[in-house]
Order: C-alpha cells, then sequence, then structure tokens
C-alpha cells in the first residue's frame, strides 16, 4: 500500500512509497484512510527538527490529524464496518507514569509516550492502518467532511477545558474572549468560544483572503491591528500563533482575573527585551493566570467531535482551503496566501516512488 514517509534526521526526505500492510499486531480493527491534515509540525517533521522512526524502522509514517473508515472491526468492539474515525494521535508510555495510567496522557511526566507520526509511530498518511477500539474516536456520519479537523479541535478543546478548570479557582465570569492567529487551531479556538457564548475578537495580520471573512461568519469581530491598539483588555485569551511579539503582548493585555493559554510554540534564538519585572507586577497584582498546554487525551477528543458536531457544517467546510491527491502530495506542501487548512485525499489512486525535495 501508499505511504508518505520522511527518513528521521534527514532534510527534504518526503517520499511517497509502498509499504507492508499494517499487521494484526498492532490491532484487531482496519481502517481505510480518508484524508490527513498537513500543520506546522509536517513542516518541521520533513525539515528534520524533529521525528523519531518506530522501533526497528528507518523511515516514518508521517500524518497525525486524519480521518478513516472502519473496514474490519471485532463484535463488541463498539465499532463496526463504514463507521467514520478518527485515530488519538498520542499514545501513553509503557511504564506508564502516573499521568498516563489516569489516561492523562498529554499530561506525560517521563517523555517515554509516543505519537503517531511523530514520535516512534508510524502515522496516518497510508491507505491503511490498525490500531485497537480505545486508540480510536467514532464520530457522526455527518462530519465525513470536516472530520479531519478533529485532531486541531482537539487542542483547543483542552485549552478551553483549562480554562474553565482554572477559572474555578475563584469567582469567574467571563464575558470577552481573544484568540491570536486566524490559522485553523485559531478559528477552532473562537468556535469554541463562540459556541460558549462570549464575545469574540480574532487577531491576525493579514486584511483580505478567507480569514476575516470567516471569522465574522463565525459571529466574532477580526482585527488586524495589534491587540494593544485595540484598547481590548480580553476576560480570557488564547495565544495560537507562537509569535514572541504577539505573545508578549497577550501577557500584557488582559483584564482584571484574566487566563491567557499559550498553544503556539514559539522559535528559538532570538533575544526579545523584556521587562520581567513589570510582567511579574502586572500579574500578581491582577491575580492573572498564565499557562501553557499542548496535546489533547481521550476525553479532548469526544469533547471536539461534540463541538464538531455542533457547529456549522458549511462553515467547516470552508476551513479546507485545499484538498490534494496523495500521489500530488508536492502540491500540498506548496505555501499559497490564501490557504487556512490543506488536506491530503487517500482516496485518489496513483504510483508509489516519487521524492518531494
Amino acid at each position: 500500500m501508499r505511504a508518505l514517509t520522511v527518513t528521521p534526521g534527514e532534510k527534504d526526505s518526503l517520499l511517497l512509497r509502498g509499504i507492508p500492510e499494517p499487521p494484526a499486531s498492532q490491532g484487531p480493527v482496519l481502517v481505510e484512510s480518508l484524508a490527513v491534515g498537513l500543520c506546522g509540525t509536517d513542516t518541521e517533521i520533513i525539515a528534520a527538527e524533529y521525528g523519531e522512526a518506530p522501533p526497528g524502522q528507518d523511515y516514518l509514517v508521517l500524518g497525525h490529524e486524519n480521518l478513516g473508515r472502519v473496514r474490519e472491526a471485532p463484535d463488541g468492539s463498539g465499532l463496526a464496518e463504514g463507521d467514520l474515525v478518527v485515530g488519538v494521535v498520542r499514545r501513553p508510555d509503557p511504564e506508564p507514569c502516573k499521568a498516563c495510567a489516569a489516561e492523562e496522557w498529554d499530561m506525560c511526566l517521563n517523555g517515554k509516550y509516543t505519537e503517531h507520526g511523530i514520535k516512534g509511530l508510524d502515522g496516518f498518511a497510508r491507505e491503511r492502518w490498525r490500531a485497537n477500539p480505545d486508540a480510536m474516536v467514532k464520530l457522526d456520519p455527518g462530519l465525513e467532511d470536516v472530520g479531519v479537523l478533529l485532531e486541531p479541535t482537539t487542542i483547543v478543546a483542552k485549552a478551553w477545558e483549562q480554562i474553565g478548570r482554572i477559572g474555578q479557582r475563584a469567582f469567574f465570569d467571563p464575558h470577552v474572549a481573544v484568540v491570536t492567529g486566524a490559522g485553523p487551531v485559531g478559528l477552532l479556538a473562537a468556535l469554541l468560544a463562540v459556541l460558549q457564548g462570549l464575545e469574540v475578537h480574532v487577531f491576525d495580520v493579514v486584511q483580505d483572503g478567507p480569514k476575516p471573512d470567516l471569522v465574522r461568519d463565525l459571529g466574532a469581530t477580526y482585527h488586524s491591528e495589534s491587540l494593544p491598539d485595540s484598547g481590548l483588555k480580553p476576560d480570557v485569551l488564547v495565544e495560537c500563533t507562537g509569535v514572541t511579539s504577539v505573545v508578549l503582548d497577550a501577557l500584557r493585555c488582559r483584564a482584571q482575573d484574566a487566563v491567557t493559554c499559550l498553544t503556539g510554540v514559539s522559535g528559538t534564538g532570538k533575544q526579545t527585551g523584556v521587562d520581567v519585572g513589570a510582567l511579574n507586577r502586572e500579574a500578581v497584582l491582577m491575580n492573572g493566570v498564565v499557562f501553557g498546554s499542548v496535546n489533547a487525551n481521550r476525553r479532548h477528543y469526544d469533547a471536539g467531535a461534540k463541538a464538531l458536531a455542533a457547529a456549522d457544517k458549511d462553515w467547516l467546510r470552508r476551513l479546507i482551503s485545499r484538498r490534494v491527491p496523495l500521489e500530488k502530495f508536492a502540491e500540498a506542501f506548496e505555501h499559497r496566501t490564501d490557504d487556512v487548512k490543506v488536506v491530503l485525499d487517500l482516496q485518489t489512486a496513483g504510483d508509489a516512488g516519487t521524492r518531494h525535495s
């Protein structure tokens, strides 16, 4: 079968190749891949910034955002042929640590977890894969066109869950939410905020293209100016860019008792002048909370699936700006200014053996 692979540690090694069928030892449920979403993580793995092949294998199948259809499932599994499913990306470490033992593998304490398409497990950019029933989430059939958005939705489902939990430390009655970044994660963060009835403001640098309209059609307000220039003091802020200057704005422009969640991963090596004393003073005197959030566990997948089922499907479809056949994978990694989310379509026929460099 065909699979999109990289050789970890080798830059620009992206290759569409033939690989063996998944062995039964990987799980009793056989899934046919429908689509794989692409994100910055995939680009960084292709650039050899990280990525780890499964033990005894010199390549890694790419792809962690996924959607598939069950082709075989044992009786009593809760799954049946034809069910729409998404594979859970992170799997708990084998010890397990106390967090993984509590099914909180997104909070793994020893770093021995594995992740499909990223760390020690093949990803989903292959025509078929196997897993145990508890390693996948069943979706509403009506999400076939947009179910590939579930994995990025889990990231912000976790963020909003944690915001709510932190808010319970004391009186918490948020009204105004700010999301920085109108990429897929930012737009999905805004969606979940709108579903909670919050007044939502989304900040990005572009002034045209699909993003401003997507924000407005969601019922939120789009801003192309900076957060400080807007004068807003949000009760909740979800930072989704990782851009240092934007992160600093998110730390500085907050209401009393505000909660700020950082989901964007910043680059390193650049120094920025920051008055740490001023940041500390403001956080202390305003009872502020800043926390980071990454990955998701099973309940966040369930929450994300519920949010997608409640959302406007036409709006969700507009997040997917391009669907590229697997055999034309090189086109999927071309940067286009009007892209929001690019998805690989694994349901088209093609030949293996094509390299992208």
